[in-house]
């Protein structure tokens, strides 16, 4: 089991930690209620060192990425980042992902899901057909993300770069607690605002950039969060987790993820969803919130109001903002509609639940 710079950090602590995607990972340290609430009221630190790096690099970068994402890569300029997907050659996903402009139409970062890194190392590897110079960071790379309403308050006295009017989905590089080249990014996945920062671990600049977060939060009482409440937090405001609301087998237009799937350029299997788009999908992703009490876990089956299973759970939590257990999961197209009263199968009772629209918060 692999280990991050901050796995040390993590254990002394007191995180209860557990293996993902290959890594010792802390799961929770308070409490996932209390680190959820941290971050929606104030500000939490993620230690997601886990992910994947890559770089691509030359006049043929931008074409690479064009063919193996559905977004629209040629629209970034140097400082902008967007979400994006790699569809697969059987109507799935490959992975979503993060594409990076760093400088425009000649070198970029994407950053992938930690479980799919090899995976997707060998995909771009196998579509590399112009021999754009590529490289695999994730080894050597830190990734830890603030978040919260005062994150960027907290952390401006430690940079040079003004991230308190860093937009949403923009990247700047600088100097973090007196690191150099550290890329600062607004990309967050739990929809509380905050910062993501990237870096390499030289000179144990880890250790140093991770105690200077936490000694500029200590007025604010900064948290380290775990994947418990990242899950929940995302959940909360709708994003798909690969894996569990994605996979090799669901199409971004089954997933709600229309929006980055754009026909104005060539893409892998592009062919195969512009027929799905005309025709419309059988299937749809969906948000709901139980009615009657219980909790829906991933693959609990679905039923409509006459017992028939019309779908599967995805994701489900008792969401600590809400006071309620919400969940996604895929149904039958024409049980998706907002309102739509549904069953969650729960040790085989027949749960009521809504269809409701998605953010939850």
């Amino acid at each position: 089991m692999k280990s991050t710079p901050f796995t040390h950090k993590h254990i002394a602590l007191g995180a209860k930690m557990a293996e993902f995607a290959g890594f010792n990972m802390p799961i929770s340290y308070t409490g996932i209620n209390d680190e959820h609430a941290a971050v929606r009221n104030s500000v939490g630190v993620f230690d997601v060192s886990h992910m994947g790096e890559f770089i691509l690099k030359g006049e043929n970068a931008l074409d690479l990425i064009q063919r193996i994402t559905t977004n629209d890569a040629a629209k970034l300029t140097a400082g902008k980042a967007q979400y994006s997907c790699m569809p697969n050659n059987d109507g799935g996903i490959v992975d979503d992902l993060l594409v990076y402009c760093i400088e425009e139409n000649n070198a970029y970062m994407l950053v992938v899901n930690a479980g799919n890194i090899n995976k997707d190392w060998d995909w771009v590897v196998k579509h590399n057909i112009n021999n754009v110079e590529i490289h695999n960071i994730s080894n050597k790379t830190c990734l830890l993300a603030i978040q919260g309403p005062i994150a960027t308050k907290v952390l401006q006295p430690l940079t040079n770069i003004d991230i308190l009017n860093l937009t949403y989905y923009t990247f700047a590089k600088g100097i973090f607690a007196g690191v150099e080249n550290v890329l600062i990014s607004a990309t967050g996945y739990t929809g509380s605002g905050g910062v993501e920062i990237y870096f390499e671990d030289k000179n144990n600049d880890a250790d140093k950039i991770w105690d200077a977060i936490f000694e500029a939060g200590a007025s604010a009482n900064i948290k380290p969060i775990g994947l418990g409440a990242r899950d929940t937090l995302r959940l909360e405001k709708g994003f798909c987790l690969y894996g569990m609301d994605i996979n090799d087998t669901t199409s971004p237009l089954e997933a709600g993820l229309g929006w980055i799937t754009k026909f104005t350029k060539n893409f892998t299997n592009k062919a195969f969803f512009e027929k799905q788009k005309a025709e419309g999908v059988n299937q749809k992703l969906i948000g709901f919130e139980m009615i009657e009490k219980g909790i829906a876990r991933h693959d609990y089956e679905i039923a409509d109001t006459s017992g028939n299973i019309i779908g599967k759970v995805t994701s489900g939590t008792q969401a600590p903002s809400l006071g309620k257990a919400i969940g996604m999961g895929y149904v039958h197209t024409a049980h998706a509609g907002i309102g739509n009263e549904i069953f969650i199968k729960i040790r085989n009772v027949a749960v009521k639940a809504e269809v409701v629209k998605v953010p939850f918060v």
